[in-house]
């Protein structure tokens, strides 16, 4: 029996539960409950951690799963590295739906950075007004640079005070227009944009917005990952499926 589980989130990986449910295929789709309202998928679908390694090789074993398909944000590193010990462990073979990363094109002033800290340094010391979109798991990590400020959109209304001392937060669920974020940008007189290497087409306005409008973008680098199958096509996952009925492939 095919029953894949699909550890989502994106965008791809809603296309992908949409391709199961038409084909008829008896999947499952797991959110990490970050989001208050998470859209609502085609496929059963559960909300919140599965309590680290051995609580995911326990839902594999419990539920039937047969495949595993990690469709998460790329920057969910710890989910990914979860995903692939459970894998192991649970002899359930395993893929990743994971965009290319975008790359610069002609007229964009990208500086790549390793990671949130050497982004938060990159800022320099003299007072910016920064579009930081990269969610809100991060924020904190750019406490220790207070002096500039930033434009912060979130899905969900922040829980309580950010640690930022001079914040503007607005509310929206992409994907945005160019000239949704071209717009932004100007209304709030941003000068710098703040990036993670997302990969895709949901999420890019923000960077072919800045290009028009000639602002540098720091670009931050996608964490290590696990070494697994990696695909970008929903289509590839499907054919995966279908030629998978022994737990070896």
């Amino acid at each position: 029996m095919i029953r894949p589980l699909i550890l989502g989130g994106t965008l791809d990986a809603g296309r992908l539960a949409r391709a199961l449910a038409a084909a008829g295929i008896d999947g499952r789709y797991s959110y990490a409950g970050r989001t208050q309202a998470p859209a609502a998928q085609p496929l059963p679908t559960r909300i919140g951690g599965f309590g680290g390694v051995a609580g995911l090789v326990d839902y594999l074993e419990r539920e039937g799963i047969s495949h595993l398909i990690d469709a998460t944000h790329p920057f969910a590193a710890s989910m990914s590295a979860h995903a692939a010990a459970a894998a192991e462990i649970a002899r359930v073979p395993l893929i990743a739906l994971e965009r290319a990363p975008w790359t610069p094109g002609r007229g964009d002033r990208w500086q790549s950075v390793p990671d949130m800290a050497g982004a938060a340094r990159a800022l320099g010391l003299e007072g910016r007004r920064v579009f930081l979109a990269i969610g809100r798991q991060h924020v904190a990590d750019f406490a220790v640079a207070p002096r500039h400020h930033y434009l912060l959109r979130l899905v969900d209304a922040p829980d309580g005070p950010l640690p930022l001392p001079d914040a503007t937060v607005i509310l929206g669920r992409g994907p945005f227009t160019v000239e949704d974020d071209r717009a932004l940008m100007v209304e709030h007189g941003i000068d710098i944009v703040v990036a993670k290497n997302a990969g895709g087409d949901g999420a890019r306005a923000k960077l072919d917005a800045a290009r028009a409008l000639g602002l540098p973008v720091i670009m931050i680098d996608r964490p290590a990952l696990p070494p697994r199958r990696l695909t970008e096509s929903v289509d590839e996952v499907l054919a995966w499926l279908g030629h998978g009925a022994d737990r070896g492939v």
